[in-house]
């Protein structure tokens, strides 16, 4: 299968970067702070969604902007103990593109997204965080602002995810979809294109744009 593009759109943790372990001890250690039992935990959706949000699930109101502030440190001070590393795939894969090509849309706030990818040398020109927008994925807005911010009409975008909220959005701004199956199951994931990870994948950039293929 082939996948034609003027532009591709990136999530970042689960897609080029793996912060999981980092992700659960910096959350565990908050919901513990916060007197959030497993149990209530355990019934919201995590991954793909911005902190703000997993908060206002969780606390009341007059808490949630405090506990974000609080999980935002956790995780950046997190970084430097090995807290992130790139997924298989990504540097072979961003190298061959145009850096006015792709942009990292993540649900994470600019600061601790700068902190995971200058921690492992990826350094996009066009960066769209949760600080950017003010409705996080599954809304289709920050894949439609990164759109926006390279100029390429919606239509003309590839999304990356590994996360079915990530995945709807990208559906939802009239993008086709490539999942990959990082941190969710390759059956768990509704997209044009499943594949392990982003070693999987080709890129050719021609004068037309970008041809997406899988290898072999």
């Amino acid at each position: 299968m082939k996948l034609h593009a003027q532009a591709l759109l990136f999530d970042n943790d689960g897609t080029l970067v793996s912060s999981l372990e980092s992700v659960r001890r910096c959350w565990t250690r908050w919901a513990v702070e916060y007197g959030i039992t497993a149990e209530q935990f355990g019934r919201v959706e995590l991954h793909g969604r911005t902190a703000a949000e997993v908060a206002a699930d969780l606390l009341p109101a007059d808490v949630v902007a405090e506990a974000v502030a609080r999980i935002e440190h956790l995780e950046v001070e997190d970084v430097p103990g090995g807290g992130v590393h790139l997924l298989p795939g990504t540097r072979d894969f961003l190298d061959a593109l145009p850096a006015d090509r792709w942009a990292v849309v993540t649900s994470a706030t600019r600061r601790l997204a700068e902190a995971r990818l200058d921690a492992v040398g990826i350094l996009p020109k066009t960066l769209v965080v949760a600080d950017d927008v003010t409705r996080g994925k599954p809304d289709p807005e920050p894949y439609l602002l990164g759109a926006r911010a390279l100029g390429v009409d919606p239509a003309a975008c590839v999304v990356f995810e590994d996360a079915p909220a990530g995945l709807q959005a990208g559906r939802a701004a009239g993008m086709r979809t490539v999942a990959l199956a990082t941190t969710h199951r390759a059956d768990e994931l509704d997209a044009d294109l499943v594949v392990a990870d982003l070693s999987a994948l080709s890129a050719l950039v021609t004068e037309g744009g970008i041809d997406i293929t899988v290898r072999g």
